[in-house]
């Protein structure tokens, strides 16, 4: 009988999380109507003349258009009060990026439809502790808010969602950058909605719901925050 080729090799199991329920009030809040005048933030978001482009239009692994700043100083400000009061916290700071790089704190983020799909992810201890997304599109569909995701394993079983010590984000808690799309699976759903915060602990795997739009004025338009507290 001739040689046989070696059976495939099983690609390795991966670790399983440890796993949280994402429970409003604790592990994240929703903020309506966060700002006196989000009309005049996103008018002045869609004049910009600034944005630098990711993919599918460049290199870069994050999708869309981005520009900073998204808010002015004092709407910052009313943002961050707004967080202090939901957590709890004394205070929060922006963390400096290793090289002394500044993270894409409040940045704005504009998605369409075709640029990207849900990319669950962590975003890194190391640099955060809570992260924001405020939604600044009032045309956008419920179901292009923000999603919690948990593991999906063989067997139908169900795995974790949070990134803990020693690991500072989700490549590292998996050892891998590379999973299969049906790695995870949707646990919480958080709608979009026109002026709304969605504030949540940086450790839990979350990803955006879903992108729509062709047109600047049509897309996914978002600000995003990063604090450590």
């Amino acid at each position: 009988m001739p040689p046989q080729p070696p059976p495939p090799r099983m690609p390795a199991a991966l670790p399983v999380l440890p796993y949280r329920k994402p429970t409003k009030g604790r592990d994240y809040w929703v903020l309506d109507d966060v700002l006196p005048d989000a009309d005049a933030v996103r008018e002045r978001c869609l004049a910009k003349d600034d944005w630098v482009r990711g993919h599918p239009y460049t290199s870069e692994a994050w999708p869309g258009l981005r520009a900073m700043p998204g808010l002015e100083p004092a709407e910052l400000a009313r943002v961050e009060r707004l967080v202090r009061k939901a957590t709890g916290a004394g205070e929060l700071w922006v963390q400096r990026a290793p090289g002394g790089g500044t993270l894409n704190h409040n940045c704005v983020q504009v998605v369409g439809e075709g640029e990207s799909e849900p990319r669950p992810h962590t975003d890194s201890r190391a640099l955060c502790r809570y992260a924001a997304v405020l939604y600044l599109n009032p045309h956008v569909p419920k179901d292009c808010g923000t999603s919690f995701y948990r593991q999906s394993l063989p067997g139908g079983r169900l795995g974790g969602n949070v990134v803990q010590a020693p690991h500072n984000n989700l490549v590292e808690a998996l050892g891998t950058r590379f999973v299969s799309p049906d790695a995870f699976t949707e646990d919480v759903r958080v709608p979009h909605r026109y002026n709304r915060l969605l504030l949540y602990n940086a450790n839990l795997v979350h990803s955006a719901t879903g992108y729509t739009g062709r047109t600047l004025e049509e897309k996914r338009m978002t600000a995003v925050f990063f604090w450590m507290a």
